[in-house]
């Protein structure tokens, strides 16, 4: 394995992380491909043995983590981007758990609000990818008890939009309303237009024509509709912002520099230092539409 840098959130400087700098911060190393859920064994075709056991890891880590320290804190926070974004929305009332009840526990999600929608040739192929996860990995264990009470299907229940119908823990949804791994692969994934249609636009927003434009203002409409369920919580936090972007907490430009996406004049740090510490009630941020958001920088990761 290469080495992490600990930078955005992890960072142990105060100008670039005011709130969390001298925090002792542990990154789990994402390696099951199901966001730390599965736990299954079988046989492939030509013989070989199959071994999915994200659950278990993850379980053994925090139950290490626990008994070195962790078991001590006085305020934790659970947090991840992209599949670890899915992971920490997975595990956050289990972690919250793991607590006395007088401890401050928290869960922050970072673009791990994957959509259920149709790619633009009509198929659901975002759906048809975690189709396999689900039913590869059994991923059961972690889903939601009320959705799969109710689905039709067990695959509705790995979507960020019913899980969160579930947890009880506060949490912060962090994601773009344009978020670019999601235009990429879920939206727009190869194979699903003709020729080179969507090569430029999804490669920068900036190249999308007007058209393509109303399609990835489809994307955000959905996303915002989803979401109403974060934004009735009160203990609860928003940072929907308007950027071509994917994962924002792990990046000090986008978590608190001079070039930070802003919203109500906030940076994301500030906004989740906020919310965190009880500093401003109803810490919830809606950009609006692209590209009304001068403070989206052409340098923020994707």
């Amino acid at each position: 394995m290469e080495p992490v840098e600990f930078d955005g959130i992890l960072s142990n400087q105060h100008q670039l992380n005011p709130d969390f700098y001298d925090w002792n911060k542990v990154v789990i190393r994402y390696c099951d491909g199901a966001s730390f859920s599965g736990d299954a064994e079988g046989e492939d075709m030509d013989g070989t043995k199959l071994f999915y056991r994200g659950l278990r890891i993850w379980e053994v880590i925090i139950d290490e983590l626990m008994g070195i320290g962790l078991a001590e804190a006085k305020q934790a926070l659970l947090a991840g981007c992209s599949a670890g974004g899915l992971a920490t929305l997975l595990h956050c009332d289990n972690f919250r758990a793991r607590f006395p009840q007088q401890v401050s526990v928290k869960c922050l999600s970072d673009a791990g609000f994957f959509l259920d929608i149709k790619d633009v040739s009509g198929e659901r192929f975002m759906r048809s990818v975690c189709d396999g996860v689900v039913h590869l990995q059994n991923v059961q264990k972690v889903l939601p008890k009320d959705c799969l009470a109710k689905a039709k299907d067990l695959t509705e229940c790995f979507f960020a939009a019913e899980i969160i119908k579930s947890i009880s823990t506060p949490t912060f949804i962090l994601n773009s309303d344009y978020d670019s791994w999601q235009i990429g692969n879920v939206l727009a994934p190869n194979g699903s237009y003709p020729g080179e249609l969507w090569s430029s636009c999804k490669a920068d927003i900036r190249n999308c024509s007007s058209k393509q434009i109303d399609v990835l203002h489809g994307f955000r409409k959905k996303l915002i509709h989803e979401l109403k369920v974060a934004e009735g919580n009160s203990d609860w936090g928003l940072f929907v912002d308007s950027c071509f972007t994917h994962c924002q907490t792990p990046s000090n430009i986008s978590w608190h520099s001079p070039i930070s996406p802003r919203l109500g004049h906030k940076t994301i740090a500030e906004a989740v230092g906020d919310w965190y510490f009880g500093r401003n009630r109803g810490v919830k941020e809606m950009d609006c539409k692209y590209p009304c958001n001068p403070t989206c920088s052409s340098q923020l990761p994707t």
